[in-house]
């Protein structure tokens, strides 16, 4: 599966998450960029936020993010030779 800008918008959002504490969202804000405000719709409209503009996430979304943030946190980190 390529990945297409509408896909990594939607990452990064996914990625703004704070995961230690599930009683704190997020607010994408309507003067964001047009491409994360669309992202936030979108999560929210596959059912993994709760709201259109970020909010809270749900089960399946609190899964998708703690996978970004691992893929994240693995890519950043140098691996020995």
């Amino acid at each position: 599966m390529p990945f297409n800008p509408e896909l990594i918008a939607e990452l990064e959002v996914l990625s703004q998450f704070n995961l230690d504490s599930h009683q704190e969202g997020i607010k994408v804000c309507s003067d964001a960029s047009p491409a994360l405000v669309a992202a936030a719709k979108r999560l929210h409209d596959k059912g993994l936020t709760d709201q259109p503009d970020g909010g809270y996430l749900t089960s399946l979304g609190n899964d998708a993010a703690e996978s970004v943030q691992l893929l994240l946190r693995v890519l950043k980190t140098p691996q020995p030779a």
